[in-house]
């Protein structure tokens, strides 16, 4: 019986639905625990792999199978989320503080699901698929668990807590709330935070729309929008790590979505540190502003005429 086979025989036989038994699925279980086609499951073991240079490599370097670079996305969404949330496998076990969209992002066989896919096709096979069941669910338990433990806790002016995904961005965006707005916003609220995992972690959509601003599913806020309802100034601020800064082109397309707001707007990006700053300079806009974490209590205005607020 060839590997291919094998491996879906075992994922079936692990819970797993029909559509994780499928042939992308298999190769998956085969390069996440090492095994080629002349292995024996019982010398199966353990090692992290990305996607592209981890899983996709193995399975081209030792069954010939050729998948398109832009399938990395079916191998993350329709196999190893699910090979996640079933216990088969654990995301980013060697630095489990990345950010969801890491370079570095890598997937491993868990070590209760490694354990029983050893035992395959050996007298022990049954009494392994019986401890993978009633072990697996406390596992995950605790995997949620540490992963809850690294988020980034944000304090809202009404008392609610925000918890932000791990990650550098998050940082930043924590970082305009609690530092920026302090110094430059104060007295303003927040209305919108998107979240790395979820895009719209926090929406004010009952101020949003008092003051003119109709958002639909396609609407592309900046990740920050913070209001002074006194001054009736709007902030828009770009956290940039990944993601550039209030670029002109990224200015037309607020006007845009905008244009019914009654708010005066003032447009900042928003960087972790000088360096990032540096990389960016040429693509600001003028007339906007810019705020470096690592220096909270300064701004950099791209502008000649005034200061902080609208234009």
């Amino acid at each position: 019986m060839s590997k291919i086979i094998e491996a879906q025989a075992i994922l079936k036989a692990l819970g797993l639905p029909e559509a994780q038994q499928n042939e992308i699925a298999a190769y998956t279980l085969l390069a996440l625990c090492n095994i080629t086609e002349k292995d024996k499951w019982s010398h199966a073991y353990r090692e992290s792999h990305g996607i592209s240079k981890g899983i996709m490599r193995f399975i081209s370097d030792n069954y010939k199978k050729e998948y398109a670079p832009n399938t990395r996305e079916t191998f993350r969404r329709q196999v190893l989320h699910q090979f996640v949330q079933a216990g088969l496998a654990v995301y980013n076990p060697d630095l489990p503080n990345l950010p969801v969209n890491s370079p570095l992002a890598h997937y491993a066989i868990s070590e209760i699901a490694l354990k029983t896919i050893k035992a395959y096709k050996s007298r022990d096979w049954n009494k392994a698929l019986t401890v993978f069941f009633a072990e697996v669910e406390t596992l995950k338990k605790q995997y949620c668990k540490e992963r809850e433990l690294s988020r980034i806790p944000l304090s809202l002016s009404d008392g609610r807590i925000l918890m932000l995904s791990p990650g550098r961005h998050n940082e930043v965006q924590a970082a305009i709330v609690n530092e920026f707005a302090s110094r430059f916003a104060q007295g303003s609220h927040l209305l919108y935070l998107g979240d790395t995992e979820k895009k719209d972690l926090h929406t004010d959509h009952e101020t949003l729309e008092r003051i003119g601003v109709s958002l639909t599913t396609h609407s592309k806020l900046p990740d920050v929008v913070i209001y002074h309802e006194e001054k009736n100034w709007l902030y828009l601020i770009e956290a940039v790590t990944s993601h550039g800064p209030m670029t002109p082109k990224r200015i037309v397309e607020l006007e845009e979505l905008l244009k019914d707001c009654s708010a005066g707007k003032i447009y900042v990006s928003a960087f972790p540190d000088f360096m990032e700053f540096k990389k960016h300079t040429n693509e600001i806009a003028w007339d906007t502003e810019v705020w470096i974490m690592d220096f909270p209590e300064h701004m950099i205005h791209f502008n000649g005429d005034r200061f902080l607020g609208p234009r």
